[in-house]
């Protein structure tokens, strides 16, 4: 497509992190400066997102920094969910459950280590049409052979009994890496889908190992799993779309370890997101799905049709990514910050 500017129809990020205090001031913005009108809000906060009323009461927080953006609420899986629970979120608006393996990614200390324990919550979530998210992966185990690069992949029998078990029960594969994981979820029925991110169809393990900026969990992989990636969403398939995981943290969190602190896991691409994701689909080739994948996709496997009113353009140029972006004390440091995008939003 050679056009000079593209129209959107309504673009929805389903996986995105909008942290607490200070910082979530300066971060919730960046939704919509990016090109999107809805956030599909992770719990992971310190301490993560138990109930109803505490989901209710972020979502407030959100509301209060940026009214213009739509926030979807989720729950943070853990023992003190219960079915009644479920029920009481699902009258709420509260739209799903995220499941965090013990210890795998940012706050994910009080992650789940067995899922037959949560079937009883999963039957409720089903009758109530609830979304379960997954973050693919199990810990870290030398006697199993399990680390970051094969950790996906050795997750994926467990998505399979999952939707054996609850066959309409919808549920969502998050920030998939691999071709493992692409197969899995075309294999599989219709309840089961698949997010994306931009980062992982722009990296591989050699862009990550020794730059921190780069680092995130599921790491990214070979060159044929992101050719994977990149492939289903040219195919244009249905069940996979955007879900950034645009994961921030401090600068100062990112850019320093010790030998006993690693660096944070998380890319950040909120402000930048419709732009970038508009030249990565463009540089191999899939700029025609861009619509599919940031909204229609996305946005029929949720059921929540876009309304009228909320398009976005793009204009092709060529715009360099800030070094920063900053507020008061906090402040964030972007993907591919000081690189150049082929796109820019000219109206939202």
């Amino acid at each position: 497509m050679s056009a000079s500017t593209l129209t959107i129809a309504a673009p929805a990020d389903f996986h995105v992190h909008l942290r607490q205090g200070t910082f979530s001031e300066l971060l919730t913005k960046h939704v919509k400066l990016g090109g999107f009108g809805l956030a599909y809000v992770m719990p992971n906060l310190q301490p993560p997102i138990l109930n109803t009323e505490e989901a209710l009461l972020y979502k407030s927080q959100l509301q209060a920094i940026d009214p213009t953006v739509e926030y979807m609420m989720t729950l943070y899986l853990s023992p003190e969910l219960t079915p009644d629970e479920i029920r009481k979120a699902s009258a709420a608006g509260i739209a799903g459950v995220k499941s965090y393996p013990r210890g795998v990614t940012t706050n994910s200390e009080g992650g789940i280590e067995s899922y037959e324990a949560y079937y009883p919550v999963f039957a409720a979530m089903q009758e109530e049409d609830m979304v379960l998210n997954l973050h693919g992966e199990v810990p870290s185990c030398s006697e199993t052979n399990t680390c970051v690069l094969n950790a996906e992949p050795t997750f994926l029998p467990h998505l399979r009994k999952l939707h054996a078990t609850f066959p309409k029960l919808r549920i969502v594969l998050e920030h998939a890496t691999t071709r493992a994981a692409v197969e899995c979820v075309k294999s599989l029925g219709d309840t089961v889908a698949c997010t994306i991110t931009p980062h992982h169809l722009a990296l591989i393990v050699d862009d990550w190992a020794g730059q921190a900026f780069n680092f995130c969990k599921p790491v990214a992989k070979y060159p044929d799993d992101r050719q994977a990636l990149r492939d289903v969403i040219k195919e244009g398939h249905p069940r996979f779309f955007l879900g950034s995981d645009s994961a921030p943290h401090p600068p100062n969190k990112k850019s320093t370890a010790t030998p006993s602190q690693a660096c944070a896991a998380g890319v950040y691409t909120s402000p930048i997101l419709l732009p970038l994701v508009a030249h990565l689909l463009e540089s191999f080739g899939a700029l025609d799905k861009l619509e599919a994948f940031v909204s229609t996709n996305g946005r029929a496997f949720y059921k929540k049709p876009a309304r009228p009113g909320l398009e976005v353009t793009l204009r092709r140029t060529k715009k360099k990514i800030d070094e920063v972006w900053a507020q008061g004390q906090d402040s964030v440091v972007p993907f591919w910050a000081g690189k150049e995008l082929d796109w820019e939003i000219i109206s939202a």
